[in-house]
């Protein structure tokens, strides 16, 4: 995502706490996001089917065990501080690094979710 639209989004969610922390403020937040990695709506579907598996899209999603946080669930969830530091209260900030983390590893959410549907994880 180009650095101004990031931190637009950010800013938006800053000045606004609640804003985009139910699941579909943060459905329409990554919708908006995909375009800027080259994805269209087609990817949508497995995005969505793929968070709401890992998260439900709930951004203080935690798994007891393993302890992966956030809509993505980073492993660990600091990993998301690369992105930057409200990473465990900002949607936006979770889902900039989950396309990243998508795009870097998989190159799609449908790869990804691909992925997911055979081993059970992404």
């Amino acid at each position: 995502i180009a650095r101004r639209q990031r931190q637009m989004c950010i800013r938006d969610s800053a000045a606004n706490p609640g804003a985009g922390t139910d699941p579909d403020s943060a459905k329409a937040i990554a919708r908006s996001m995909m375009a800027s990695h080259g994805w269209g709506d087609s990817e949508f579907s497995c995005l969505e089917s793929l968070w709401t598996r890992e998260s439900s899209w709930n951004y203080q999603a935690e798994n007891a065990s393993s302890g992966a946080y956030g809509i993505p669930q980073a492993l660990p969830g600091t990993k998301m501080s690369e992105v930057a530091d409200d990473w465990a209260t900002n949607p936006t900030t979770q889902i900039t690094w989950g396309l990243n983390y998508i795009s870097g590893r998989y190159g799609t959410p449908c790869s990804a979710w691909a992925h997911s549907e055979s081993v059970g994880w992404y």
